[in-house]
């Protein structure tokens, strides 16, 4: 089994001057893989394919990080004790409304896609919806799209329904990739153990992530994200939990994006003051944390990697970005 480290989302600005360097924060012996995010709902397919390509060519020129169009690519790059990196979206916004577009987003290396981003839009509904109606018809269109060019559907920031009923349609594993248990803190952000359990069915996985609002009144802490961790463990095993920062490295660009689009966030995001998150640095402690706790290293292994490594093999595709992408 893996013993790198895999953090299944993090966010560098949204911004075509972002500092990709930030990601070597995830430096360690055995390597790791980190998924960026590249776009959220206000983004448009065009701008998302122009912060994708900016990304990769500043990866391309770094001595620490590495693009991985695949997974044998994932594990060369980790046993080097190098940094993977792939993408991920949080809406389906960036698609333009064009099923096709994830076939080319896909060969520039995005891996995961949520449908929503907290409010309902073409594909389903959102976390924050007071009216929850689920996955829409095109939303199972894209799930099954996503099911065929091998990205992995993302309920994270969906509605329970429209979460739920991505199991249901997916013919692969669904994840929570930066979720954590509504049963140990009541935010609107968690997952319910019912959408936790049908993510198990589908080989699925739950990252519980490491945004202080989320673990709980704004403690981004290994205690609080442990709790998490072993709620989920006990309730679909082992073989079904992994983690996520969803550490944002430029705070003043999220604050950005927060008062530039008010209508995505709600008190929910900020009653409890600044957001904090747990930094990379602290996440790579993590699994001293837990053997501390009586976790055997096999598990340990499997939260910190070995799980979403193997959602990756059974899902991903390999894919490889067309140079002519480079002229849109």
């Amino acid at each position: 089994m893996t013993s790198f480290l895999w953090d299944q989302h993090t966010c560098l600005p949204l911004q075509i001057t972002a500092d990709v360097d930030q990601l070597t924060r995830y430096r360690r012996p055995g390597g790791a893989l980190v998924s960026v995010n590249a776009g959220y709902s206000p983004h448009a397919f065009a701008e998302t394919v122009a912060l994708l390509q900016y990304y990769r060519t500043e990866i391309e020129a770094h001595s620490e990080l590495d693009l991985a169009a695949d997974l044998d690519e994932v594990e060369a790059i980790t046993d080097a004790g190098r940094i993977a990196v792939v993408f991920d979206l949080e809406d389906s916004r960036p698609l333009d409304g064009d099923l096709d577009n994830l076939d080319i987003l896909a060969g520039l290396g995005v891996r995961t896609l949520l449908p929503t981003y907290n409010h309902a839009n073409r594909a389903g509904s959102g976390c924050l919806d007071t009216a929850d109606g689920g996955l829409t018809s095109w939303g199972r269109s894209l799930v099954s799209e996503m099911n065929q060019v091998g990205i992995v559907p993302d309920g994270s920031h969906c509605s329970t329904r429209t979460g739920l009923q991505m199991c249901e349609k997916s013919t692969g594993p669904v994840i929570y990739s930066h979720s954590c248990m509504r049963s140990v803190w009541d935010h609107p952000r968690n997952i319910t153990d019912d959408q936790a359990r049908e993510s198990a069915a589908t080989g699925g996985v739950i990252g519980i992530t490491g945004v202080g609002i989320f673990l709980g009144p704004n403690t981004p802490t290994l205690d609080s994200m442990t709790r998490h961790l072993e709620y989920a463990v006990d309730l679909v095993g082992i073989d079904h939990v992994g983690v996520s920062t969803d550490y944002s490295f430029d705070y003043a660009d999220f604050i950005h994006e927060v008062t530039r689009n008010p209508h995505l966030f709600d008190d929910n995001y900020t009653r409890w003051g600044t957001i904090e998150w747990m930094p990379p640095e602290t996440l790579l402690t993590l699994g001293e944390h837990l053997a501390g706790r009586g976790w055997s290293t096999s598990d340990i292994r499997a939260v910190l990697g070995g799980n979403f490594h193997r959602v990756a093999r059974q899902a991903w595709r390999a894919t490889r970005a067309d140079p002519c992408l480079r002229r849109i």
